[in-house]
């Protein structure tokens, strides 16, 4: 069995496993894989398969992730791996969350040595990006206990979809988030995501009174670019802090949603200033 015995579960009968990393709550039969498809069962134990297994490296700006508000002008390496705990059908990165890319083996000692070296290029620290963060819990919460060490940042890009046990242990050595806030409805959630949005708000609310913290709704015509859906977006962000960055952007047509156009340019300014009515930082993003 590759990568580590992971955290966060419990056994049931017959060789079953209950994954409680996040809200989907899988129960894996033996030989078989969360809904994430790298959290797995072998001999009745949870193994965290992708752990160290990379797709994805570059040095890039902060601003990339988007962090608009947080250590400006500044890079960071980012590292991805593979495999999500949601389903969207308009995936921007489906090469690595929906399917199996090739991957290297970077151990979190190696990672955070490479970063450390890069600090003369500009580098501030570790973000964990491009697939969903929180399914690779063990590996990164271990990159960033040493990064930390290093007196450097930890940045994670992510669903937000995670319980809230493992959101706590991790949230002391984070320093920002960004955060999909992928819509305000729940039948979007649930039809277009395969989840839940209360979890995401729940997360939104306990990092932002932890560490930085910049949403992104990625607008997606005739699904979630409403005025209503986004004022209320904006004013629900708003009751937490108006100071929370949002960036509204563009959607190109990807993965299995190829019959929605691109978001029309019209459409996200009039959404920007929708927002601005409450929100004291809204951005427009690729443009």
């Amino acid at each position: 069995m590759t990568g580590i015995k992971a955290q966060y579960y419990t056994k049931l009968d017959n060789g079953v496993i209950h994954c409680q990393l996040c809200p989907h709550n899988c129960h894996i039969k033996p030989d078989k894989k969360g809904i994430c498809c790298v959290r797995a069962n072998s001999g009745g134990e949870l193994y965290a398969e992708s752990y160290g297994q990379l797709s994805a490296l570059a040095l890039d700006p902060i601003e990339k992730k988007p962090l608009y508000r947080f250590q400006s002008g500044s890079m960071i390496l980012s590292a991805g791996s593979y495999g999500c705990n949601f389903s969207c059908s308009y995936c921007q990165n489906y090469g690595i969350s929906m399917e199996k890319p090739e991957t290297a083996f970077i151990s979190p000692e190696n990672l955070v040595y490479k970063a450390f070296c890069l600090k003369e290029s500009g580098n501030i620290g570790l973000a964990y990006t491009y697939n969903e963060p929180f399914i690779s819990y063990e590996y990164v919460l271990d990159c960033c206990k040493l990064i930390r060490d290093r007196g450097m940042k930890n940045v994670l890009v992510t669903n937000g979809y995670v319980q809230e046990a493992p959101l706590l242990e991790m949230l002391p050595f984070i320093d920002a988030m960004n955060i999909d806030l992928k819509s305000f409805s729940q039948e979007f959630y649930r039809n277009i995501c395969n989840g839940n949005v209360d979890h995401v708000k729940r997360t939104i609310e306990i990092a932002s009174k932890v560490c930085h913290v910049e949403i992104t709704c990625l607008v997606i015509p005739g699904l979630n670019d409403s005025e209503e859906e986004i004022e209320n977006m904006a004013m629900w962000l708003s009751s937490l802090s108006p100071d929370i960055p949002l960036h509204l952007t563009r959607f190109f047509p990807r993965y299995k949603m190829l019959d929605k156009p691109v978001t029309p340019r019209f459409v996200l300014e009039n959404l920007v200033s929708v927002a601005k009515k409450h929100l004291r930082h809204v951005y427009m993003g690729n443009i």
